[in-house]
């Protein structure tokens, strides 16, 4: 008899764990993750660190940071069949190859679904066998496309006269001279009104990417695809360029693609992909606008104001009727703090959180979450002290082996081998980043270093830890309340 209740109790027990697997599969909730920041921010490998970091197992800091009982995570089919899959396994392989190499930069949007498991709490599902089950779909996009946000409530005469007013007050380049020399003849140009709008769309490009290389504002007026366009690259979609006077001809055909632009991309992209965000971590390279100084502090304080702008829509917009209040959650993270010793990492999430803070106030806020950090999503570098000269005190500095091409204070750095470098202190009051006589442009040497990354061979033994900044908190803050 009592043989028989064993076997009836283990045949339930196994068939309540069929039904519930078979029911989870059904029932699973998903968590909607987007990632995104300007090019070189650090989106890919942050991706990346995070999938491995979940996928590995036991004893990883994240999992340290959670705290959740038999959690394990493992990568499945994505849900939508039209977006490409975020290449995982090759950005893992280039940073752990020898020599290891920083994967492609973001270009078009992506995704990755990682399915969480992980022991239930309550009493019942812990009778029956049962885990708590969690899709997140991680959702990779270039921040350069949400400049065009404010381009859904502009008509083609209000953006283009924006725009050329940006052009005409920012500093002399080649491509930015040549964009306005071009902008002064076009009203007297005669000819195809298509070579002229190719022509322009050309010149007008190079000036956005000259304006987006020094940090300035032009990527955030948009168009954002003529920084990144992704699969659209050449399309006549991206083919116009804003114009105040001009041909009947040519205004007639720049004004109808520009709202071509606004209808098949710009609409479909906040339509299909942005409106199903839950949750959103916004990746931002505070050191590179400090190293080009306080003007590329305040440029990047306008383009946050506009991705907030997005995130955060007022109700009687477009976007706002269309999201309401799905983002309830939004980490703002400064990246490459490895590039600093230690103690200077809470005055680099300062600097980032006043940023914010102040692009907050001018931007519409509907109620969302919001945090900062600074982190490095794959460490590079060590912490060491360099002793002072003449009883000074030591110096706080980094090591790491430098990437090929750069040098520091004129000569050539040796790319074969490690480098400590001072990288200076960035200002105790998150203020003073603004004021140009206290962080002049230039005075921080910030050296961009090689991946370094060994990983297990798989074969057994403790999982490696991998190296981070400030990568447990991030995971914790944007998925450790579901893991309950």
């Amino acid at each position: 008899m009592a043989t028989f209740l064993t076997e009836w109790t283990d045949q339930t027990s196994d068939a309540l764990r069929a039904a519930s697997s078979y029911v989870d599969d059904l029932t699973t909730p998903t968590l909607r993750l987007g990632v995104t920041g300007l090019s070189r921010a650090g989106k890919t490998v942050f991706i990346t660190a995070l999938v491995r970091t979940l996928t590995a197992g036991g004893g990883l800091p994240a999992l340290n940071a959670i705290n959740v009982a038999g959690f394990r995570a493992f990568l499945e089919p994505q849900p939508d069949d039209d977006v490409p899959r975020f290449g995982y396994e090759g950005h893992l392989s280039a940073l752990s190859a020898n020599p290891a190499v920083w994967p492609e930069s973001t270009r078009h949007i992506s995704q990755l679904r990682v399915t969480l498991e992980w022991d239930a709490q309550d009493w019942l599902r812990q009778t029956a066998g049962i885990q708590r089950r969690l899709h997140l779909d991680i959702i990779d996009y270039p921040g350069e496309w949400l400049a065009d946000i404010g381009l859904l409530e502009q008509d083609f005469s209000d953006w283009s006269e924006h725009v050329t007013e940006l052009a005409r007050g920012a500093p002399s380049g080649p491509a930015r001279d040549a964009w306005i020399a071009f902008q002064d003849a076009v009203e007297g140009m005669i000819g195809d009104p298509e070579q002229i709008a190719l022509e322009g769309t050309q010149l007008f490009a190079a000036y956005m990417d000259e304006q987006k290389q020094a940090g300035r504002l032009a990527p955030s007026a948009g168009p954002g695809r003529f920084l990144m366009p992704g699969d659209y690259e050449g399309s006549p979609l991206l083919t116009f360029f804003p114009v105040v006077g001009g041909s009947g001809d040519l205004q007639a055909l720049l004004n109808r693609r520009f709202e071509s632009y606004k209808s098949s991309i710009v609409k479909p992209f906040f339509e299909k992909h942005f409106s199903r965000i839950d949750r959103q971590i916004v990746l931002v390279d505070v050191l590179g606008a400090l190293n080009l100084g306080p003007t590329a502090i305040l440029e990047m304080e306008n383009a946050l104001e506009g991705a907030l702008n997005a995130f955060r829509p007022g109700g009687d917009s477009w976007l706002g009727r269309l999201l309401g209040r799905r983002i309830d959650s939004i980490l703002f993270a400064a990246t490459k703090a490895d590039h600093l010793h230690r103690s200077n990492h809470e005055r680099l999430r300062g600097i980032l959180a006043k940023v914010v803070g102040r692009a907050q106030t001018r931007a519409t806020d509907a109620g969302a979450r919001t945090a900062f950090t600074a982190i490095a999503a794959l460490r590079t570098t060590e912490d060491v002290e360099r002793a002072g000269r003449n009883g000074e005190a030591a110096l706080e500095c980094v090591r790491g082996v430098p990437l090929d091409g750069q040098t520091l204070d004129g000569r050539p750095l040796d790319a074969t081998k490690p480098l400590t470098v001072f990288p200076g202190d960035l200002p105790s009051d998150p203020l003073d980043a603004f004021d140009p006589e206290i962080v002049a442009p230039g005075s921080l040497s910030f050296v961009r270093f090689r991946p370094r990354l060994e990983l297990s061979d798989g074969h057994g033994g403790a999982p490696e830890r991998w190296p981070h900044v400030g990568l447990d908190r991030s995971i914790a803050f944007l998925i450790g309340d579901r893991l309950v």
